[in-house]
């Protein structure tokens, strides 16, 4: 038989690790639910341009970018909870590579490597 007042701590301390246990299950579960992957079209042609498209598409929120350079298509996972799609293209499209998603200014196709610019298919990489 425990002593008087004890049985009562344990009692307390088995009540504390339930609550705990009941209120942090939501944040773990929310966390798993916060990533999501999406795959878009985008326009390049060689290594260099898989370089910059990646590195563009690598935002806040995004966990994953890599770009298939057969392919044209770029695969990103992130956190919508912190970007989205858009925002993702956007950040391409700034460095002058169009994607099924929005069409970079011809200001900034026209920075890039003529090797990259991949409306005159001029890239033999």
């Amino acid at each position: 038989m425990l002593p008087p007042g004890s049985q009562t701590i344990v009692i307390m301390k088995q009540l504390l690790l339930i609550f705990t246990i009941l209120f942090s299950a939501p944040a773990l579960f929310a966390q798993t639910n916060d990533i999501k992957t999406e795959a878009f079209k985008v326009e390049g042609n060689c290594n260099m341009c898989k370089k910059r498209i990646e590195k563009a598409a690598f935002v806040k929120g995004v966990k994953r970018a890599e770009w298939d350079k057969e392919s044209h298509v770029l695969n990103v996972v992130y956190r919508p909870s912190k970007t989205t799609a858009t925002e993702i293209a956007k950040a391409v499209a700034k460095v002058g590579h169009s994607s099924e998603k929005l069409e970079a200014a011809e200001a900034d196709y026209k920075e890039l490597p003529q090797c990259c610019q991949y409306k005159t298919h001029s890239c033999n990489d």
